[in-house]
């Protein structure tokens, strides 16, 4: 396991993510991490000691001037016995409190004194974050040495809040920490890798388009995971609402041609990943104006014309990836479709998953896939989509690299 025998000192502070330590800790000691917890008072408002003590399997500490915790100075101790210093959610008060020395609690005192590694993630109001104080205190951090991951954009707790504040997710923290402990290799270092995105918008006129409900969360996450294990990803993404990941570089297009045109352009690659909801149909001539509706008139009929198969097309070309992989989004007879989308298309593997509406699955943050190749069909739960993201990029290294 990546992080086998690494020590972890976990600071939880005061804020709604906070809950996010439950899923941390269970992240990290899944790879082999010990997690020694402690929170703030404020943390304590938010999640219990019970419950981390729980997860974390530790002793959860809480209180500087502990009769039985530090008759041997247990927060010099805890400072020191540990391979990384992980605060996660970093508040603002926390951050404030290291940027100018102060240590009147044991999670601070315990920042002063430490010689390991730090690594916050932030986590607050965007309000709080972009206020000077904030930046500046943040900024003197960077300059100390102090690792940090986010804070990212996104809802926030508060109703009708959003911006730049919240807490990187566990699966990005947990890459962090790998990197800053080189406790994982880098198996995909070197390679070349192209993903694709989103969907694609198919013109009938200037304002209206035939698309799906895609929303590029899957392929977006996938990128992601290749460019933590050290591949140098392409993102070629359809229109979407979210952001590029970081790590990546990301090419914008909106028709499936523009996206073919894209993925042929940068190969030979040694990865391919198809990921986008490719329209199948496009019209054939798209009208230079908006079509107007006239009374007693029926619509004028849209002739439509097959667009490219992406996927196959990569999966037979001269410069054909070394590993090709395939999503097939299905409604109903999810393995014989996808062995037969396998076999077709000239792809490795093909990641089937049902879309039927009443799953969620389109344009939501779960995924339920089946993995289809020529080593026959793994079926994995119900998971989030950066879960699916981070196995199958861990899967794809050890078919290309053995690792």
């Amino acid at each position: 396991m990546a992080l086998t025998g690494k020590r972890i000192l976990l600071i939880i502070s005061g804020g709604i993510a906070a809950y996010k330590s439950f899923d941390l800790i269970r992240r990290l000691r899944e790879r082999g991490a010990s997690v020694r917890p402690i929170m703030t008072r404020a943390a304590q408002e938010f999640v219990t000691p019970l419950a981390v003590g729980a997860l974390s399997a530790s002793h959860v500490y809480v209180d500087l001037f502990s009769r039985e915790d530090e008759q041997d100075v247990g927060h010099i101790r805890l400072a020191r016995e540990n391979d990384l210093v992980v605060v996660a959610p970093a508040s603002a008060d926390l951050m404030a409190k290291m940027a100018h020395g102060l240590a009147d609690d044991l999670a601070s005192a315990v920042l002063l004194a430490t010689d390991r590694p730090v690594l916050i993630a932030p986590a607050m109001n965007p309000k709080m974050w972009a206020a000077p104080a904030t930046r500046r205190n943040a900024e003197t951090l960077k300059a100390d040495g102090i690792h940090f991951i986010g804070p990212m954009a996104g809802e926030m707790a508060e109703s009708n809040e959003a911006g730049i504040g919240r807490m990187a997710e566990p699966l990005e923290i947990v890459a962090a920490v790998e990197r800053l402990l080189d406790g994982t290799a880098k198996p995909l270092a070197g390679k070349t890798a192209i993903v694709t995105s989103g969907p694609t918008h198919e013109p009938i006129d200037p304002v209206r388009y035939i698309a799906n409900r895609s929303s590029g969360r899957q392929g977006h996450a996938i990128a992601a995971a290749l460019a933590r294990l050290g591949a140098d990803v392409t993102l070629i993404s359809g229109p979407v609402t979210i952001p590029d990941p970081s790590g990546v570089k990301a090419v914008h297009v909106e028709r499936a041609e523009e996206m073919l045109d894209a993925v042929l352009s940068r190969l030979p690659a040694d990865i391919a990943v198809m990921v986008a909801a490719v329209a199948d149909w496009r019209v054939a001539s798209s009208a230079e104006q908006k079509i107007k509706k006239r009374p007693g008139e029926v619509p004028p009929p849209l002739q439509l014309a097959e667009n490219p198969d992406i996927l196959k097309t990569v999966g037979h070309h001269d410069r054909r990836p070394k590993l090709v992989v395939g999503f097939a989004a299905e409604t109903q007879d999810i393995e014989k479709n996808g062995r037969a989308k396998l076999e077709r298309k000239g792809a490795d593997m093909i990641v089937a998953n049902d879309v039927s509406p009443e799953t969620g699955i389109m344009g939501g943050s779960r995924n339920r896939v089946k993995i289809i190749s020529a080593h026959g069909i793994d079926e994995w739960p119900d998971l989030g989509k950066d879960e699916v993201a981070e196995r199958l990029a861990q899967l794809i290294a050890e078919r290309l690299t053995g690792a």
